[in-house]
């Protein structure tokens, strides 16, 4: 493998689960910050960036805000890039973050994991927005994530999905898989996309998104990882049972 000059970490299911840091990955990650320039990447549309980072850094992670890439970010990014107005289907404390940009007659419908705001009404009133004209955004359009408990939680995709097939609007997706995403973090440490590895434990938004993206991949069997990601036909360069083993395999180039 070409040599690695620059790491991208997913954060729920790599470096923790719900509120419980997976055991040594505070201090992997500051071995590897000495040696490597580093991007955390999450599709995590429940909490604002801000309130992401400091969860990090209570963890005993040392993390800065620039160093963080999240699809709400790049959705808000995105639609101030057309010059465009929303209506949110969100948290409410994701909600604000896009507070400036609300409108009545909004340009798109952005939609992440809005947990208890998925009710039929705020489905509803989202679809009516498309059927007027609006775009669908998909903030990101995960399948599941892994809950504090153990257990697999819906993520957002499945309602996207729902609003999709009612529409007939096919949403863009702005975070992991999306390509632009993974380029977009490679290119703030001036690097190339062949000379970065991305580790996560999702097979099909990280490490599918990052091949596709033209990243090396490591594959993490914590978080929502399965035994049935393995036969799905998507092959990680790297499989490794945490992130704790990353330094082991590192330390071969």
């Amino acid at each position: 493998m070409q040599t690695i000059k620059g790491l991208l970490f997913d954060i729920g299911g790599v470096l923790y689960v719900g509120d419980t840091m997976i055991s040594g990955a505070n201090d992997t990650i500051a071995i590897l910050q000495k040696k490597y320039p580093m991007r955390f990447l999450t599709n995590t549309t429940r909490r604002t960036p801000i309130v992401m980072m400091e969860k990090l850094n209570r963890m005993g992670f040392s993390v800065k805000i620039d160093e963080l890439f999240t699809a709400l970010d790049a959705t808000k990014s995105y639609v101030h890039s057309q010059n465009g107005t929303v209506h949110t289907l969100l948290t409410d404390e994701a909600d604000v973050w896009f507070s400036e940009l609300k409108s009545d007659v909004p340009d798109f419908v952005v939609v992440g994991d809005a947990h208890l705001n998925f009710s039929y009404e705020r489905m509803n009133e989202a679809f009516r927005y498309l059927l007027n004209g609006a775009k669908l955004i998909a903030a990101a359009k995960n399948k599941y994530f892994k809950e504090e408990d153990g257990l697999l939680a819906m993520d957002a995709g499945g309602f996207i999905t729902a609003l999709e097939f009612a529409s007939g609007v096919e949403a863009k997706i702005i975070g992991k898989p999306s390509k632009a995403f993974f380029h977009l973090a490679v290119a703030s440490m001036g690097l190339k996309p062949e000379e970065v590895l991305m580790i996560g434990d999702d097979i099909i938004s990280d490490i599918q998104g990052a091949k596709d993206a033209g990243l090396h991949t490591a594959l993490v069997k914590t978080g929502k990882f399965q035994d049935a990601d393995l036969h799905l036909g998507i092959d990680a360069e790297y499989i490794l049972d945490d992130v704790t083993h990353l330094l082991d395999m590192l330390d071969e180039f």
